[in-house]
C-alpha cells in the first residue's frame, strides 16, 4: 500500500515512515511513502501558498493553485470532467482524504476500509484550511481524527497512516490484531509482564495458572469490565446489534451464538457485581 502525503512540514511525517515497525514494514515493501511539498509548486519567489479568506475573518486559507499542481504531480486529477456538454466524475484507483476538524469522524471502521485502497493520498491542512474549491475538485474524503483541533493536519494524517498501516496484511500477526481495543467493539483488556510482584501489587493468579481457557474467560471479563467503565456507549452499540434468539434461551446455534450468549451472560455478571458494590 502506499501512502502519499501532500504537506507544507515533509519533515514532520518523513520521520516516521523511518522507525520502528513502519521503518521495516517499508524496507519489506508492504509500504511505500511519498512526501510531497506543497510550496514547490508555489510559483511566486516567496513560495506563497496561503492567502486572506474572502468575507473577511481570521487567519490565511490555504489557495488553490499550489494544491493542484500537487495533487496533479501525483497523479490525481480533479474528479469532475467536462464530457461534451455534460460534467461526469471521474472513477480512481487512489483515495484522497484531506484531515479537518470539521470532517467525518475516524474510527476503526474507516481504519479498515481504507487499509483495503491501494494508495491513500492525505491532505494536511494548515492555518484556517483549504479553499473549498480545492476539496471539491480533489478530495474523495474530509476526515476528523476527533472532536478537537489540532494546528497540525500532519500530525492528523499520521495518526491516520498509523490506524491504517497496521492492518495491511503481513505487518503485524493477526493474533496481535484480534484483542486489540475496539476489534470486536471491545477495549483490550489490562496487561502484566515480568516481576510477577511489585512492591505491594502482585500479578493476577489466573494468568500464572498455565489454564488458557480460564485466562481467556478472565480476558474477556476484563474487557467488558473496562468497556462498561470507560466507553459504555460501545457496549450499548454490541448489544443492540446482537440479533433476536441469539441471547440466553434463543435457538440460534454456532460459535458465533455461543459467544453472544457468553458475552450477554458476563455482561449481566459484571453489571450485577457493579450494582452490589454501589
Amino acid at each position: 500500500m502506499k501512502f502519499t502525503v501532500l504537506t507544507l512540514f515533509p519533515e514532520i511525517t518523513g520521520a516516521y515512515f523511518a522507525s520502528s515497525i513502519m521503518a521495516k514494514a517499508v524496507e519489506r515493501g508492504l509500504v511505500e511513502y511519498q512526501a510531497v511539498q506543497i510550496r514547490d509548486y508555489a510559483t511566486d519567489r516567496h513560495r506563497s501558498c496561503d492567502d486572506a479568506p474572502y468575507g473577511g475573518g481570521p487567519g490565511m486559507l490555504m489557495f488553490c493553485e499550489p494544491l493542484g499542481r500537487a495533487f496533479e504531480a501525483v497523479g490525481v486529477s480533479r474528479r469532475d470532467v467536462v464530457v461534451g456538454d455534460k460534467t461526469e466524475r471521474q472513477s480512481r484507483e487512489r483515495l484522497v482524504v484531506y484531515l479537518s476538524p470539521s470532517g467525518e469522524l475516524f474510527n476503526q471502521k474507516t481504519a479498515e476500509e481504507f487499509a483495503g485502497e491501494k494508495e491513500l493520498v492525505l491532505l494536511c491542512g494548515r492555518y484556517e484550511g483549504v479553499d473549498q474549491r480545492v476539496l471539491d475538485l480533489y478530495v474523495d474524503r474530509e476526515i476528523s481524527v476527533g472532536d478537537y483541533v489540532l494546528s497540525s493536519g500532519e500530525v492528523a494524517a499520521l495518526s491516520v497512516i498509523d490506524a491504517v498501516y497496521r492492518l495491511i496484511d503481513g505487518v503485524i500477526t493477526g493474533e496481535s490484531l484480534d484483542e486489540e481495543s475496539f476489534i470486536g467493539g471491545l477495549l483490550e483488556y489490562p496487561q502484566w509482564t515480568r516481576p510477577p510482584e511489585y512492591g505491594t501489587l502482585t500479578v493476577p493468579p489466573v494468568l500464572l495458572s498455565g489454564h488458557h481457557e480460564q485466562i481467556r474467560k478472565w480476558r474477556l471479563k476484563k474487557r467488558i469490565e473496562k468497556t462498561m467503565q470507560v466507553r459504555p456507549e460501545l457496549l450499548a452499540k454490541i448489544l443492540a446489534e446482537i440479533p433476536a434468539g441469539h441471547g440466553p434461551g434463543g435457538d440460534a446455534a454456532g460459535r458465533e451464538t455461543k459467544e453472544i450468549k457468553e458475552i450477554i451472560e458476563i455482561v449481566r455478571e459484571v453489571q450485577h457485581e457493579r450494582d452490589k458494590n454501589a
